[in-house]
């Protein structure tokens, strides 16, 4: 059976940027919106997440922006005593639910199309139920929006990037927590903070040190979460320290070493120079525990895996018969080219500044609502894209820093920016005048110049004209 239906917007995906931008949509638009997932809930990838994942980051960056993630608690006891609350699994998976039904539905703006397969066929959209095969033609009166553009592949979904031989035990990090007869050993395949997740998970429930081996195929550089705040005198002092230790660097590692130097970055072992710099955010408790792992295997990606061993790229390791390979090896980023995110034939959400994807699509939300001409708005919001090494960081941080000048050389959007609580830039009026804010902003405007200049040679690319001259202002 099939049944049209008409709406202003259809956003595919309501994953984190998708619920962003609708978010901001419909707070700025009187218009309708029609979103349609593959999974029967909002919140993306949260939805499958291994149960004892938390945010990296502080809640307040994350979600949408008319409504806060959490209640902006400070940590009192514990190893993050005096940082932000990070939400669990299922306070993301609870607090989506609440903005769908509550903010989304009960607007009468957004119709959900949950359980739906997308598909287009010309200027013909449908939206087919996983459940009963009916079709849904929607007519869509003014734009299609691609919120998946960088949906994250997990473990939960996504198989193994390696063979697995009959026999071989090898489960996806979400089925730890279902372990029925501990094994001996156990086998950790990845780099990221997936991987770095599971490690500290299995330490923290009474797993030995020398009972994990984790194959780290490249050695991962991450934030001290510290220093990832929403507090503008740390967000501030953050910049400057980037751009300080840019002004003295002699290349992308050195610039990375600097940054470990002044506290912004960690590494897990000090005696090896990561070579991948997505750049998640870890407690230096966290790196601390990992630390303790002392059988890191180094011979490239996994190949295959069997009973009795891991065939490597660069090697082979013996496995006990006993041994639990944890899959935790799934591309979270992606890496598509940048195109404009307003094109003809539809909305294309990407980064905007450095990171923060939930503020970016927000943003975007903002843009489309505020303003008319497709080539403004991709002037205002130049596409950004996620770092997998170090000069490909540089260049993130630089373009990013283009954006933040453009879409608040416009004072509406600043001030929507500015009270934007997904902002990590944002200060609050009554902190503007605060020394500590100051000074950390001045130190920005000293080092803003020299700084963004060595970062974009550093990504082989030339600093655009006016990129600099309002890093210190909010």
């Amino acid at each position: 059976m099939r049944r049209k239906v008409e709406t202003d917007y259809l956003v595919v995906g309501a994953g984190a940027m998708g619920m962003a931008f609708v978010d901001a949509l419909v707070d700025h638009a009187d218009v309708h919106v029609t979103v349609v997932d593959r999974r029967f809930a909002a919140g993306g990838h949260w939805v499958d997440a291994y149960p004892f994942v938390r945010l990296h980051q502080a809640s307040v960056f994350y979600g949408v922006a008319s409504t806060m993630l959490g209640d902006g608690r400070i940590q009192v006891d514990g190893p993050e005593a005096g940082l932000q609350e990070r939400a669990t699994a299922d306070e993301i998976r609870g607090y989506y639910a609440d903005v769908l039904e509550r903010r989304f539905l009960g607007s009468g703006q957004v119709r959900f199309l949950g359980g739906h397969e997308y598909h287009a066929d010309g200027d013909t959209h449908v939206a087919t139920s996983r459940l009963s095969g009916d079709q849904v033609e929607i007519r869509v009166r003014r734009r299609v929006v691609d919120a998946t553009w960088l949906a994250p592949a997990i473990p939960a979904t996504t198989p193994p990037p390696f063979t697995v031989a009959e026999g071989a035990r090898v489960i996806p990090v979400n089925d730890l927590v279902a372990i029925a007869d501990a094994p001996d050993q156990f086998v950790i395949a990845g780099s990221g903070k997936t991987a770095t997740d599971a490690v500290v998970w299995l330490l923290g429930n009474g797993v030995a040190p020398d009972q994990i081996t984790w194959v780290r195929p490249r050695d991962p550089w991450m934030l001290d979460r510290a220093v990832v705040q929403p507090d503008p005198a740390v967000a501030a002092t953050l910049t400057a320290d980037v751009l300080a230790a840019a002004t003295e660097a002699e290349s992308p590692d050195d610039l990375f070493l600097r940054m470990e130097a002044a506290g912004v970055m960690l590494r897990i072992d000090a005696g090896v120079v990561p070579t991948m710099a997505k750049t998640p955010t870890l407690g230096r408790w966290e790196v601390d525990l990992l630390r303790t792992v002392e059988d890191v295997v180094r011979l490239g990606h996994i190949t295959s895996v069997s009973p009795s061993e891991l065939v490597m790229e660069q090697g082979v390791v013996p496995l006990a018969s006993d041994t639990l390979v944890v899959h935790c090896a799934a591309p979270g980023l992606r890496y598509p080219a940048t195109v404009p995110i307003w094109s003809p034939d539809r909305i294309r959400l990407q980064t905007i500044r450095a990171g923060f994807p939930c503020f970016c699509a927000a943003l975007a939300g903002y843009v489309e609502a505020t303003r008319d001409d497709d080539r403004e708005r991709n002037w205002l919001c130049p596409p950004n894209r996620y770092a997998d090494r170090a000069g490909e960081w540089t260049w993130m941080f630089t373009r990013g820093t283009v954006a933040v000048e453009r879409f608040t050389s416009e004072p509406d959007i600043a001030q929507w920016a500015n009270d934007c609580v997904l902002n990590p830039a944002r200060v609050p009026d009554e902190r503007g005048r605060d020394a500590d804010v100051v000074a950390a902003q001045a130190r920005v405007a000293d080092h803003a110049d020299a700084g963004l200049a060595a970062m974009a040679a550093f990504a082989g690319a030339h600093q655009p004209a006016g990129s600099a001259h309002r890093l210190g202002a909010r």
